[in-house]
């Protein structure tokens, strides 16, 4: 064990040197007078502890932990008979390890091995937080991938729809209404009138999913395309649902734009499935420089086991994409009372998007 002692006395240094040997610690141990030296010496050697005379000639232990604290110094006790014991614990709380009077020498071993060990195990806790810390920063860059592939694969899906199945649909239905046209039959014109309904409903089907795959109609602006989400869902569910905004000229980067509408689609996806209620309230805003996107409904709220249900994806999903346009989702629920999903993101950059993100 590499020892640095601060102390200005040769004798009490022996005598700390001597208890250490009959306890038979194995130890090299260095005795600096000065608070410079002391500097120094822990510049120059990895020390595995200090051990400090409290009143030196011109300063303090608590001055020679001040000058060496920000440096991830070894554990320091200090080693004293002149300072009282609410001074010992301010200077605790201040960080240094422990205090043990000159008199109590016979516990010294003891109090160096409490020391090191609390130092191992903070050391320990420090590794566990770090590695913790890079595990989420890991994970969340792997969500903020996998949103951004998921998007990607909707475009293309979209793209393909519009293309091949759209164009499809449409090429026969006109040739539908060209059977129609050179047809008197009424038999003929009953099963052509319906397989004309039918190719109607295919095309608004196709144009539905492309829509939900791919919302181009961002292009018109947030309050637009949160607006057609709105009426959508309203026709196809029959649940009242009223939209309001500060503005309809909401202005907000791309990515954050899709973040918005996302989380209306899923907040959306989730009362038609599982809320039971009777109206749905959306409200936007971009007051203060942060868009705010609130979805409340009247239903039947979310239990606390449902929220922490591991495969809850859905709502998981959001906070990533929140996070990753340097915003945060908030739930508030009473069972009964219905539930609010809200969406918070400066519009002050927080990050740089890249390229990929702005297309």
């Amino acid at each position: 064990m590499r020892i640095l002692h601060l102390e200005d006395s040769q004798n009490d240094h022996e005598l700390v040197c001597r208890h250490l040997s009959r306890a038979g610690v194995r130890f090299e141990i260095t005795r600096v007078e000065g608070l410079d030296a002391f500097v120094e010496a822990t510049k120059r050697i990895l020390f595995d502890l200090v051990l400090a005379d409290y009143r030196l000639p011109g300063f303090t232990a608590l001055d020679a932990w001040a000058a060496i604290k920000d440096s991830a110094p070894p554990p320091f006790i200090l080693l004293s008979g002149a300072i009282g014991e609410a001074a010992a614990v301010s200077a605790i709380h201040v960080g240094i390890s422990d205090y043990l009077h000159k008199d109590e020498l016979n516990r010294l071993e003891r109090v160096i091995g409490r020391a090191i060990e609390v130092r191992q195990v903070r050391a320990a806790k420090d590794r566990a937080d770090a590695e913790l810390a890079a595990s989420e920063k890991r994970l969340a860059e792997f969500a903020q991938h996998l949103q951004s592939t998921i998007e990607k694969e909707r475009a293309s899906i979209a793209r393909e729809i519009h293309d091949d199945i759209g164009g499809s649909l449409a090429a026969a239905k006109l040739d539908l209404a060209w059977v129609s046209r050179h047809s008197t039959n009424e038999l003929t014109q009953s099963h052509i009138q319906s397989a004309t309904e039918m190719m109607q409903h295919a095309i608004g089907a196709s144009q539905r999913i492309m829509m939900n795959l791919r919302p181009s109609i961002l292009d018109q602006g947030l309050y637009a395309a949160i607006h057609w989400l709105a009426k959508s869902f309203e026709k196809r569910t029959g649940i009242s649902t009223r939209i309001t905004a500060n503005s309809e000229n909401l202005c907000a980067p791309k990515p954050v734009e899709l973040t918005a509408y996302r989380t209306a689609q899923e907040a959306l996806t989730n009362v038609s499935k599982y809320a039971g209620c009777g109206s749905v309230q959306i409200e936007i805003s971009d007051a203060d420089n942060v868009l705010t996107l609130e979805v409340s409904d009247d239903g039947k709220g979310i239990t606390t086991l449902e929220l922490e249900n591991p495969c809850a994806f859905g709502l998981r999903g959001l906070r990533e994409r929140a996070r990753a346009v340097g915003g945060w989702l908030d739930i508030s629920t009473v069972e009964g009372k219905g539930t609010s999903i809200i969406l918070s993101v400066p519009l002050t950059p927080l990050r740089s998007f890249s390229d990929e993100e702005l297309e």
